[in-house]
């Protein structure tokens, strides 16, 4: 049983028989070479025969661990085979019921008491076949270990295959919507000044005519008339700083975050809205274990971690029941459960208490007010992280460290309802300004692509 199982893990999903010459795609999967060389030249494509994905490589990379363990399979299937097609002596024709320990071989009762095996050890065959059996056994199981871990990682590579697939058609989703958004704006605003240009140029026109007349009517009393200023296009109007006022115009439908949350780190539970500027607890999805990932309940972390410089940002906590907003290192634990005192300073929120989060023991904190939003200032320069109230503009705690990690934002929620990481104004003269109060709330769309006005739409 156990090596027809190993026969169907070494076998070509082509032409089902033991890999020959075994190669490795891109997606995992593994077929012999000329195997797949066929099946291309078939094709025309390079195409996976399994999950169709197209190979990124003209050749295949050769699968040396699986080749080797085929060829210890074939090896080992041939004794097996040639020892039941021999059962009786090849010189006297009886079977072969003693097994010569001296020669290594099986003999007939005849061989026995040949000169051949003269003074030589035996034992019966049957005791020395289940011997050997129990050693091969012993000797497969390793092999039989390996083929499982090699399975295991294929059906991992598998499934991130698949969920590359899933990421990209929702961010192409994404892209292919927020550039509809502005080039529908771009649209009207185009047709608006042409619309306006060209009534302009009506304007003008009969402004010139009704001159004109006035002019012939007058040439007796004013025989060199002066030209009418303010007759021409005025194209300064029109044309200056063209591209500033549009971009001005469109500050309505854009919105810049300095931070965004990295999805590939978010616990399996939680859900991202599209723009990655909030997070919410919801049903756990698949998604792969990679690496960035969180498993403990609840966090994730920013895209972008800080070396240096001055950082600050606003994230709305509202009426979340269960949270915590802060800073950590790059090497904080992401597998298993969190150790809150290694690499982490935060504000915290459970069961109706506030707490300051750092490598020393928990704090308590009591506000005078119910904490709406929590601003983060982190100064690198100077070695400090604050957290205040920018409503009421009061301290909620200070650090004073020396870093020496990379720091990245991270959050964590045990509820429902939504932090948001708060967009900062856009000034009109280009620039960003994130001084106190600058936010507004930006356009979040769930991981689907469906906005929240939607969502009420559809309700």
């Amino acid at each position: 049983m156990a090596s027809a199982v190993i026969e169907e893990e070494l076998s070509c999903p082509v032409c089902q028989d033991i890999y020959k010459d075994p190669v490795l795609l891109s997606c995992s999967h593994s077929f012999c070479r000329e195997c797949l060389e066929k099946w291309w030249r078939l094709k025309d494509t390079r195409e996976c025969p399994v999950c169709k994905t197209t190979s990124d490589r003209k050749q295949p990379t050769s699968n040396l661990v699986l080749k080797n363990t085929c060829e210890a399979f074939l090896l080992e299937r041939e004794r097996q085979t040639s020892a039941e097609v021999d059962p009786l002596c090849r010189r006297h024709s009886e079977k072969l019921k003693l097994f010569c320990l001296d020669h290594n071989e099986l003999v007939c009762l005849i061989c026995r008491d040949s000169d051949v095996h003269r003074n030589h050890r035996f034992r019966p065959s049957n005791e020395v076949s289940r011997d050997r059996k129990e050693e091969l056994q012993k000797s497969l199981t390793p092999l039989q270990d390996k083929l499982g871990v090699f399975k295991r990682v294929r059906e991992k590579y598998e499934e991130t295959a698949e969920y590359l697939q899933v990421q990209v058609r929702h961010a192409e989703a994404e892209i292919q919507y927020e550039f509809k958004r502005m080039y529908h704006f771009l649209q009207k605003e185009e047709a608006t000044r042409i619309a306006a240009l060209k009534e302009e140029e009506r304007s003008k026109r009969l402004m010139n005519y009704e001159a004109a007349v006035e002019r012939v009517q007058s040439y007796s009393l004013h025989p060199d008339p002066q030209p009418i200023p303010g007759a021409l296009i005025n194209e300064a109007k029109h044309l200056g700083n063209l591209g500033f006022s549009v971009w001005r115009g469109m500050k309505g439908l854009v919105s810049h975050t300095p931070v965004v949350l990295d999805p590939n780190t978010a616990e399996a539970g939680l859900i991202l809205s599209s723009n990655l500027t909030r997070v919410s607890r919801g049903e756990k999805w698949k998604v792969p274990d990679n690496p960035e990932r969180f498993e403990c309940h609840g966090v994730v972390m920013a895209s972008e971690g800080y070396v240096e410089g001055i950082h600050s940002w606003v994230v709305e906590v509202g009426d979340n029941t269960a949270w915590f907003v802060g800073v950590a290192t790059e090497t904080f634990q992401r597998k298993g459960r969190v150790n809150i005192r290694s690499g982490l300073w935060a504000v915290a929120f459970s069961k109706g208490n506030y707490s300051i989060i750092s490598h020393q023991s928990p704090t308590i904190y009591h506000p005078k007010r119910k904490l709406w939003t929590i601003r983060v200032q982190l100064d690198l320069e100077k070695g400090s992280l604050t957290f205040s109230d920018p409503i009421t503009r009061t301290n909620i705690h200070s650090f004073s460290h020396s870093w020496t990690e990379r720091l990245f934002p991270v959050f964590y929620t045990g509820s429902e309802i939504p932090l948001q990481i708060l967009p900062v104004v856009l000034r009109n003269d280009g620039p960003y300004d994130d001084s106190d109060n600058d936010w507004d709330e930006g356009d979040d769309r769930d991981r689907n692509g469906t906005s929240d006005k939607q969502h009420q739409q559809a309700e």
